[in-house]
């Protein structure tokens, strides 16, 4: 902790308390702006691993992180957004709904199906079957495990939207896919 602290005395000094359980090596890298480290130090305090529960403290960290368009940090943002933490740290759909985005649009599955369930239900988005479709299609197109439930889920959308709803979409997919190569 003597490092981070010639380093950067303010932040060492409010935070010494607070941080005693986190590796100090790790927290010297999340505190020079190593992003995924940023992440580590972000779940220590959601998970209350080696320190206090803190979703004000993991939010903090993980914004850090996905404010250089970490797609981790901004997955793990937009998860506590969504599923908020009590009092300390309220739910808050539209943020998720933000986070997510900026995630999907760099090719994360987990998010564009999150969007796609965000736009079905109009959660923290305006309700939108041809957008609900646009993400769910996206994320049923990678290999993984939840392949088939992205798919399922776009062809229940898929009998809510038009024919010609569905052809733009299948458009807006192809330019997708043309431009963000897996």
């Amino acid at each position: 902790m003597l490092f981070a602290t010639m380093l950067i005395p303010a932040f060492a000094q409010t935070t010494d308390t607070q941080t005693t359980g986190i590796d100090p090596a790790l927290l010297a890298k999340a505190t020079a702006g190593d992003a995924p480290s940023q992440v580590l130090v972000g779940e220590s305090y959601a998970a209350g691993k080696g320190v206090a529960q803190d979703y004000k403290q993991a939010a903090e960290w993980y914004r850090k992180a996905a404010e250089k368009g970490d797609i981790a940090g901004e997955v793990h943002l937009a998860a506590l957004y969504r599923d908020g933490g009590g009092k300390s740290f309220p739910r808050d759909l539209a943020q998720a709904a933000e986070w997510y985005l900026k995630a999907a649009e760099q090719g994360d599955a987990g998010a564009q199906g999150t969007l796609g369930v965000l736009y079905s239900a109009g959660w923290g988005v305006p309700h939108s079957d041809v957008e609900a479709y646009y993400w769910l299609d996206l994320a049923s197109r990678v290999k993984g495990p939840n392949q088939e439930k992205y798919a399922a889920n776009r062809q229940n959308i898929g009998a809510r939207i038009t024919a010609d709803e569905l052809a733009d979409v299948q458009d807006r997919v192809a330019k997708w896919l043309a431009a963000h190569p897996r």
